[in-house]
């Protein structure tokens, strides 16, 4: 049988999580006032464990200088390994380094590459993965774990299901993505039927800038009037 004290508690937990909406409410309008004022950008994802060392962390670096030439801030998720490597590429080059910050265990703080005035503090991960793919142009993804892949397959399913507009989504590293890619065909597409043909189309592959470029170049040449806009 369930007391008075226990009721109580259950009343107090079930107040406490109405006033929450509060609290979310206020993180969206701040990554919203922050975030329309930057202009466009790409978003970069990756693990936050690849070392300044490793091959991917040099590559996010580069391509991060070269989204800058091309005229896009760069947004990461402020932490270390290929975020760091992507917000140090813009930073470098003089472009816009944004960084979506969250305290995890294993991250401390925010990596020291993000422009101050263009962080994004977060508690909940739903609102910060709103502000990536409102705000980003093309979504570029680097090797990384469970928290790249849920990326991952939150921008294609938003993309597959129409919930916003379709913009580029890129792979970078074969060595890395290949296998899955491989996967997915003959899995999910040839075995099971789980996904269209089409559904191929999201997910180009390459370790070429110059390819990273060409596509976002081409997608926003063919749209009218090659306008670039928040996602939704």
């Amino acid at each position: 049988m369930t007391d008075q004290s226990t009721v109580k508690q259950w009343h107090n937990v079930q107040a406490e999580s109405s006033w929450r909406i509060f609290k979310i409410m206020a993180e969206f309008v701040d990554g919203f006032e922050t975030m329309n004022r930057i202009g466009p950008c790409v978003s970069i994802y990756g693990s936050a464990r690849t070392k300044p060392d490793h091959k991917y962390y040099q590559l996010a670096v580069d391509l991060a200088k070269r989204m800058v030439q091309e005229g896009y801030g760069v947004i990461t998720g402020g932490g270390p390994g290929i975020m760091e490597a992507a917000n140090k590429g813009a930073q470098e080059m003089g472009g816009r380094s944004v960084g979506l910050n969250i305290v995890l265990p294993h991250e401390k703080s925010h990596n020291p590459y993000i422009d101050l005035d263009k962080m994004v503090n977060h508690n909940y991960f739903f609102v910060r993965k709103v502000m990536f793919v409102k705000y980003g142009q093309a979504f570029i993804f680097m090797p990384g774990g469970f928290g790249t892949l849920d990326e991952l397959f939150e921008c294609l399913t938003l993309i597959q299901t129409k919930k916003i507009e379709k913009v580029p989504v890129i792979l970078m590293g074969t060595e890395f993505w290949a296998g899955m890619i491989k996967w997915v065909k003959e899995v999910m597409l040839d075995r099971e039927g789980n996904i269209s043909a089409h559904d191929m189309d999201l997910l180009p592959l390459t370790d070429d800038i110059e390819e990273v470029v060409n596509v976002i170049n081409e997608f926003y040449a063919a749209q009218d009037g090659g306008v670039l806009s928040p996602n939704f």
